[in-house]
């Protein structure tokens, strides 16, 4: 029987194509919008937020998120893996522990107890950012790796596989999914909570957020949470479409690992 066609997706049906592009005109077309604002806001003596430029608080933004994302990954996921080995699981609850009290922690105490001993600036967010990122990664890989069929870890022994091979061919790739399900909180959870860190001298879009609230300019406000809100949209949306391409990818290659 002859294969239906397959359909190509149509590049004006992408969400996250226009979502980005949404995101890249405001944050280089805002400034250019006084009209606009000033008609939406006619009490506003200065409407649109032009201190610093948007657009390159996007992309230090960005870069904060995407440095603390990085740390809090590789931290979180090491652990996670340690605490799965017979050598580890006895530091599993004390792991747990960690991370939950840096998850409870506001993030705003965090920044404050981080200031007086490394100063105002990038770090202390830094430093926030990634122990609250830290819990989603860990939890999401103790339970991928865990969630792996006792049935396919039998075959896998049966077949002489090390444990190290059985780790890295059996239960890495089929924990790969859920793993990537709290890679993506971390980092969608870390867009919102980047905007705080302008309140300790950090250059983020939380910046016009944090300028209108204490001006009592909305104007401001808006701007900055439209760019947040569609810069956390476009990365959960790129994770989505990640998530169902690594989906079929690792189904794919652990089936064939264990059936070779």
């Amino acid at each position: 029987m002859a294969k239906a066609p397959r359909h190509s997706p149509r590049w004006w049906n992408d969400r996250l194509l226009w979502t980005l592009a949404a995101l890249l005109a405001l944050a280089y077309g805002l400034p250019h919008s006084t009209p606009v604002f000033a008609a939406l806001f006619p009490a506003l003596p200065r409407p649109v937020y032009l201190q610093e430029p948007l657009a390159q608080l996007l992309w230090q933004h960005l870069g904060l998120v995407l440095l603390s994302s990085a740390i809090a990954i590789l931290l979180g996921t090491a652990a996670g893996v340690a605490a799965t080995r017979p050598a580890g699981r006895a530091f599993r609850p004390l792991l747990e522990a960690l991370a939950a009290m840096g998850q409870t922690f506001p993030p705003v105490a965090i920044l404050a107890v981080a200031v007086p001993a490394v100063g105002f600036g990038e770090l202390p967010a830094l430093i926030a950012l990634s122990l609250f990122g830290l819990l989603p990664v860990l939890q999401a890989t103790l339970a991928g790796v865990e969630s792996v069929p006792r049935p396919v870890l039998e075959s896998a022994r049966a077949m002489g596989l090390s444990p190290r091979h059985i780790l890295t061919q059996a239960q890495i790739p089929l924990a790969l999914p859920l793993w990537l399900a709290g890679v993506r909180t971390s980092v969608i959870v870390n867009i919102g909570t980047a905007a705080i860190a302008s309140t300790v001298g950090a250059k983020t879009l939380g910046s016009p957020i944090i300028v209108g609230l204490s001006g009592f300019n909305t104007a401001y406000v808006l701007q900055g949470a439209v760019l947040v809100g569609l810069l956390a949209i476009s990365a959960d949306l790129a994770f989505d479409r990640l998530a169902r391409r690594l989906q079929w990818n690792t189904t794919d290659t652990a089936g064939k690992t264990l059936l070779n």
